[in-house]
């Protein structure tokens, strides 16, 4: 049975107002890197060059608390047009995405759902996420992961220096890179699932041809609604989660649960399976890859505890359940150790000339500020109910 929301926050705020918290030892760093380095999520780190001192890109907020997530930076897109700068053309690009990253996700769905696995490559970086940025590996090493098929760097930021070595955004997932000019089209996901959506139907299979997930009848709607969830779900836990004063945290972490209040609503009172009746939309896809991260992660990691899904939210349940068991795309491209280690564990190496365990410089917990030791949550069992 789902708990009224209203009395949970009120006893939620008493409660953190009589806490005193304490904050745990961070881990001992050596200074003294042993081995050489050479490695986004839509959060990274900015630098000039590729020699110069990185940022700590893992110091997710803002001195005032709050974390502010920066605008892509590569905007141009890909097009039916065959004379337009990026025509959509059968091979020419190559994506770069990162199964834990929500919103590499959304681009990993849409290229499955179109039928643009022939026509678009794909490189996928290893969960694990340092100073460095993403770095990438072959699956032995790490089950999931790839090397990058296209240049074989190291590091997802060598790409972004490729292009410009004097590059000062961030080394984000997902990046559409073209191969003809050798340059990165886009790194802005909600703009690059747009692309898939309809730019490549003129060469795709016929049966994924006019498949839409934007009609033209919904798209106020859609838009309408993937603002409200962007800002207080999508990126809200982000908010929650990264907030280092306790007002900050708790105003965040409120407008998330008001927003899953809002989304339980409109999918109880919903003519189908879908926020937006028996179509399946952008809109839907949007949500997933944060509702499917929700209870393995988002629950403990960002402190965003004032209910679960499976015990408070039987709509969205449903609708997640539906969606990951009955429509395979949404299975395939959810990876749960990949999500599950990128947001909890540590990368620790053996310095065998001193026998002890020394973590170097790139090779640092995703979210060393959160989860210090590196202790990677047990449940919940099973990370999504069957149907």
């Amino acid at each position: 049975m789902r708990r009224a929301f209203g009395p949970v926050l009120a006893t939620s705020r008493t409660v953190t107002r009589n806490i005193h918290t304490h904050r745990l030892p961070p881990l001992l760093i050596s200074d003294k890197p042993y081995a050489s380095l050479s490695h986004h999520h839509q959060f990274s780190t900015s630098a000039r060059t590729m020699t110069e001192k990185v940022d700590d890109i893992t110091k997710w907020a803002s001195q005032d608390g709050e974390f502010r997530r920066k605008p892509s930076v590569f905007r141009n897109c890909v097009s039916k047009d065959p004379d337009a700068q990026y025509p959509a053309e059968k091979g020419r690009y190559h994506l770069y995405i990162s199964w834990a990253c929500p919103w590499a996700h959304r681009t990993a769905l849409v290229r499955k759902l179109k039928g643009l696995e022939d026509i678009i490559s794909i490189s996928v970086v290893d969960w694990y996420l340092g100073k460095l940025g993403w770095k990438f590996s072959p699956p032995e090493e790490t089950p999931g992961a790839t090397i990058d098929h296209l240049h074989n760097y190291s590091h997802l930021r060598e790409l972004y220096f490729s292009v410009n070595p004097e590059y000062e955004g961030r080394f984000t997932v997902p990046v559409l890179w073209d191969k003809k000019t050798s340059s990165i089209v886009n790194n802005e996901s909600s703009e690059i699932i747009r692309m898939f959506n309809v730019e490549f139907d003129d060469i795709i299979e016929e049966k994924y041809k006019g498949v839409t997930f934007y009609p033209d009848d919904l798209k106020e709607k859609i838009d309408e609604l993937n603002e409200w969830v962007y800002d207080t779900v999508n990126n809200g836990v982000y908010k929650s989660g990264f907030a280092s004063k306790q007002e900050v945290y708790e105003s965040h972490v409120v407008k998330v649960f008001k927003s899953l209040d809002r989304l339980e609503s409109i999918l109880g009172s919903s003519s189908g399976p879908y926020l937006f009746g028996d179509r399946l939309t952008e809109a839907d896809i949007r949500l997933y890859p944060t509702i499917v991260r929700f209870d393995p992660v988002y629950v403990q990691h960002f402190k965003c505890n004032l209910g679960t899904i499976r015990h408070n939210y039987p709509n969205i349940h449903k609708w997640l359940k539906h969606l990951y068991w009955d429509i395979p795309a949404f299975k395939e491209t959810t990876n749960f150790e990949h999500i599950k280690k990128h947001y909890t564990k540590v990368c620790i190496h053996v310095d065998c000339s001193v026998l002890n365990l020394l973590l170097t410089q790139d090779c640092q917990q995703s979210h060393t500020q959160i989860n210090p030791y590196s202790i990677t949550p047990l449940g919940p069992i099973p990370d999504i109910e069957p149907k």
